[in-house]
């Protein structure tokens, strides 16, 4: 009768036993389950970016880069033209179009959740004044800045270099506008967020007084106008920065209309 009482229990040990993996397996399959309905809603949540870039005859470009200003996204068109971004959380954010031989191009996009957003771009050819340099040895980068310092030492302007910016130590690109004194950086309270603006002293007033804001370049690239300086790069991956109060300053390659307010250049200390 022990023996058989003994046999009882050990069976009745191995039910539990048995009862206990039953259950915590099907926790772990809860668990999964759980974490892949979640990783289903943040994947449904993305958004995503398909577009065209052709040249002004509307040939598809093959070769142009299109990239999103403060991330790490590049991607390249291929032989029809055609890009797409996949993934991107929903917000605005800064596009930028690229190609040799022609002239860049930028745009604000919003990217809205479990949605596609389509886009195409036109590239015109540079001038030829643009591709003065081109067929040099020396990385991009090295030329953009020693042409940087070459009208630095003309003493036309207001610059502040690589150096000079990490001893500032600033956290936004922002901060360091507000060290120009041909400029004034103006809040713009419009939106919800409030949005900073480089505003020409030669103009004065705001954005809300009709004042015409400065145009900004990163890298040669034109940004939209006006252009709010909270999205440029951080102070960390600036390499120097040059500010043209008005348009009779402003270097000949960077003149034209809608100069008259001067022209803002921030140069990345990415090599593109």
């Amino acid at each position: 009768m022990q023996h058989m009482s003994y046999k009882v229990m050990f069976l009745a040990l191995g039910l539990v036993g048995a009862q206990a993996l039953t259950s915590s397996s099907l926790m772990a399959q809860e668990r999964a389950r759980r974490l892949s309905a979640d990783t289903i809603r943040v994947n449904e949540a993305l958004g995503v970016v398909d577009g065209i870039v052709t040249d002004s005859n509307l040939v598809p470009l093959r070769g142009a880069f299109v990239s999103i200003l403060n991330s790490s996204i590049r991607v390249g068109t291929g032989p029809n033209g055609r890009f797409r971004i996949t993934r991107i959380p929903p917000g605005q954010f800064l596009l930028i179009v690229r190609r040799g031989g022609y002239r860049p191009t930028s745009a604000m996009i919003d990217v809205k959740a479990s949605d596609t957003l389509r886009l195409a771009y036109t590239l015109s050819e540079a001038t030829a004044s643009m591709l003065e340099g081109v067929n040099v040895t020396e990385k991009a980068v090295s030329l953009r800045m020693m042409e940087f310092e070459q009208r630095r030492k003309l003493g036309i302007g207001q610059f502040l270099d690589a150096k000079k910016i990490d001893d500032i130590g600033s956290v936004y690109a922002t901060e360091l506008m507000r060290r120009f004194t041909n400029m004034t950086v103006s809040p713009s309270r419009s939106s919800a967020l409030t949005e900073y603006f480089a505003l020409s002293n030669r103009e004065g007033g705001s954005l809300s007084m009709g004042a015409c804001p400065m145009t900004v370049y990163v890298d040669q690239v034109p940004m939209p106008t006006p252009f709010n300086l909270d999205l440029l790069p951080t102070p960390k991956s600036i390499g120097g920065i040059e500010v043209y109060g008005g348009s009779s300053t402003v270097p000949m390659q960077f003149s034209g209309m809608n100069r008259g307010c001067g022209v803002i250049l921030v140069w990345t200390k990415i090599d593109y």
